[in-house]
């Protein structure tokens, strides 16, 4: 299953055939599958005839200009990404545009490279509204949040009971839960599904940065802001915002961020005007939010507005009947991304799996199994391919303290398996550190060299070593 399957069809609108052949040139050259129509009325017949993944769109047109051609189009598939190109002098044009239905604009002239970053983010957007997410099995070409569980029907319940009411989630669980899928099943089954839904990690954002994300900048607000930009609250204006990692952020955009949910205002950097916002609020963190507040982290009166509805995402060590059906959706999604026909595993790889410990969860499930259809020398995996990636005699099933992993390696050496446990220790540990300091900085090298009191050469090495190399 493809996270971007349309990505290669895109309508480009505009009545300058030279912008319009340049254009198509250089994203054609990206892979892009390039349309190009010189006319309003043109181009909205074919974005609505054909099932494009973006549009991109001139303001001035002959025909139908771009801010009616946007209210058109919009009306019919709300789901569709909308790129305005706009001219210096236009720009307050262009924030209206966002308001009838617009995922966002550019300024001409720009630059390739930022146009192009737009079109991924886009594609992105345009999976996440339209990408169902199916509860309980997976169905071919969808997302699903996997599992028959006990623990996971209660989440299913859960999401269930909140999505049709207009309250403020939060959503608790450790990194590699499946926090936003869980976020985009609550907005799809909710009354705002055909409103935008717009998704921002905030601890992926730096510091510096994170305000004007999510509440935009006017022109000249700092150093390079030569445009006024919206942020993302204004972009999920009328649908609905997922805040991931909110846990994160700094106390002074936690002040600013109460204010929109008590007020449901904004106000842009280097602004003055408040700007009034419908937004829904799914917020989720892997921190304890109450140790944050005793360690004055993060503010008492903003947890009380996010906590209002709490949905809370197992481990994946507390639902090991569901990983064999994780492992089946993985594997179909990875060998159809990789062209391949069927693959099959071993059932006592499957038993071996069931015992790990998945300190990242699902999503480290995930790469796992990815690596060993990588690695598989035929269509099965067996045991023998998952020695290459974990140390199976190392995994036992209650592998949660420091206890139990020495007991279990000095039980391997009393029975001949191992002649030397002291370095097998140390291998384990320092495994179980970079792994779990790579899942809590988000890949962040220089942040876990840090941490680690360690160079970042040394950090790769390490990484290298012990084939934990980072997702992105």
């Amino acid at each position: 299953m493809s996270m971007n399957p349309q990505k290669n069809s895109i309508l480009i609108i505009d009545d300058d055939p030279g912008i319009r052949s340049a254009m198509q040139e250089v994203l054609s050259t990206e892979g892009y599958k390039v349309s190009v129509e010189g006319d309003g009325q043109k181009g909205l017949a074919a974005a609505l005839s054909n099932d494009f993944s973006i549009v991109i769109s001139d303001l001035k047109l002959p025909g139908m200009d771009g801010l009616e051609l946007i209210r058109e189009l919009h009306r019919s598939k709300p789901h569709l990404p909308i790129i305005l190109m706009t001219a210096h002098g236009t720009t307050e044009t262009a924030i209206e545009a966002m308001k009838i239905g617009a995922y966002d604009y550019i300024v001409k002239p720009f630059e390739m490279t930022d146009f192009l970053i737009l079109l991924e983010k886009a594609s992105q957007v345009a999976h996440l509204m339209s990408g169902p997410v199916i509860f309980g099995r997976a169905e071919e070409g969808k997302e699903a949040l996997v599992g028959q569980s006990r623990v996971m029907q209660n989440v299913y319940k859960e999401i269930g009971r909140v999505a049709t009411r207009p309250v403020t989630v939060l959503i608790r669980g450790e990194t590699g839960t499946g926090k936003e899928l869980v976020a985009r099943a609550i907005y799809q089954h909710s009354e705002r599904a055909r409103g935008p839904f717009i998704a921002l990690n905030c601890a992926a954002i730096p510091e510096t940065l994170l305000e004007s994300e999510l509440f935009g900048h006017e022109r000249g607000a700092f150093t390079g802001a030569e445009n006024r930009r919206i942020g993302r609250f204004e972009q999920a204006h009328d649908g609905t915002i997922f805040l991931d990692e909110i846990g994160d952020i700094s106390l002074g955009t936690q002040v600013k961020l109460l204010r929109v949910l008590q007020d449901r205002i904004i106000q842009r950097l280097g602004g003055k005007e408040t700007i009034p916002v419908n937004v829904r609020v799914v917020a989720a963190t892997h921190r304890d939010l109450g140790e944050a507040i005793n360690k004055g982290e993060f503010r008492q009166d903003l947890f009380y507005r996010l906590n209002v509805f709490v949905i809370e995402l197992p481990p994946l060590r507390d639902r090991r009947e569901d990983i064999p059906d994780l492992i089946q959706y993985f594997l179909a999604k990875f060998a159809s991304d990789s062209g391949m026909a069927n693959p099959s595993i071993r059932p006592e790889v499957i038993g071996i799996l069931q015992q790990q410990p998945w300190p990242g969860n699902v999503r480290e499930l995930e790469n796992v199994i990815r690596k060993l259809l990588v690695q598989a020398r035929g269509l099965t995996i067996t045991v023998e391919d998952l020695n290459t990636i974990i140390p199976v005699k190392t995994a036992p099933a209650d592998l949660n303290t420091l206890e139990s992993v020495v007991r279990n390696i000095l039980a391997n050496a009393a029975s001949g398996l191992t002649e030397n446990a002291y370095n097998e220790l140390i291998e384990i540990a320092e495994r179980e550190l970079l792994q779990q300091s790579m899942v809590l900085a988000h890949d962040n090298q220089s942040k876990v060299s840090r941490w680690l009191g360690i160079s970042r050469l040394t950090l790769r090495e390490k990484l290298a070593k012990h084939g934990l190399h980072p997702n992105r």
